[in-house]
């Protein structure tokens, strides 16, 4: 136990050191060119002063903060419509939490908390029967190849071609899909299916939020369903 304490603080240790070595200077470059270009947009509309830019930034902030994204117009389709809501909702039972998103409603605030107190246990009461269900066809899948005449490479190759299929449908293709809709590289779909599956939701990257771009009135519910299976397919492969 006092070894797996050291290791642990020490893996704490090394993440924060390695963080701030990537990041912090990158940090500063872009609060440098937030800076620069605010500057320069006061000297191009003097009738402007610092005061009323700096809360304009502060309004913006606000908006965003609520969930409200300040491009675009008021023809931006709604945060709150059905099929953002069912993706809310699942990122609140699967404890995915992104933050870009939130109840600004103390009914909602209330609502959500009471949601997410029965809906996490619920969440993990069906992660696991559909782990279970997956594990009984696995369990199926081996039993045939361990049949007389069967070898035993046959039953690695079977175990093998489910965790592959898996990662094609759960971890390889779905970033293709969020490269080609939302136009991210393959590299950013492909973060966000990792961030997104481990639970972690930075919020950085969230599918269905560009203002530009017109989406199919499910693409938020679907999203929300793969996320689901994703999660009930990792946690058997953990247990394999």
């Amino acid at each position: 136990t006092p070894l797996l304490v050291l290791g642990y603080v020490f893996y704490l240790l090394l993440g924060a050191m390695v963080f701030q070595l990537l990041e912090k200077q990158a940090e500063i470059h872009f609060w440098d060119q937030f800076q620069l270009e605010k500057l320069k947009f006061l000297q191009n509309y003097t009738c402007l002063d610092r005061q009323a830019l700096e809360q304009f930034v502060k309004v913006l902030m606000e908006a965003w903060e609520k969930g409200v994204n300040p491009e675009g117009n008021s023809t931006n389709p709604s945060n709150w419509d059905f099929s953002n809501s069912f993706f809310f909702a699942g990122t609140v039972v699967t404890t995915i939490g992104y933050g870009n998103l939130s109840p600004s409603t103390v009914a909602g605030q209330i609502f959500c908390v009471f949601y997410a107190l029965f809906g996490v246990p619920l969440n993990l009461a069906f992660l696991n029967q559909l782990g279970k269900g997956l594990n009984a066809h696995l369990i199926t899948l081996e039993r045939w190849v361990q049949k007389p005449g069967r070898a035993q490479v046959v039953q690695t190759l079977a175990v093998a071609i489910f965790l592959t299929t898996g990662t094609l449908l759960f971890l390889v293709f779905p970033p293709l899909v969020f490269s080609y809709v939302e136009g991210w590289s393959y590299g950013e779909g492909f973060y966000f299916t990792f961030i997104t599956l481990s639970t972690i939701g930075f919020g950085d990257y969230v599918v269905g939020t560009n203002p530009n771009k017109h989406y199919i009135p499910v693409y938020r519910s679907l999203t929300a369903i793969w996320i689901i299976f994703g999660l009930a397919w990792l946690a058997l492969v953990f247990n394999v």
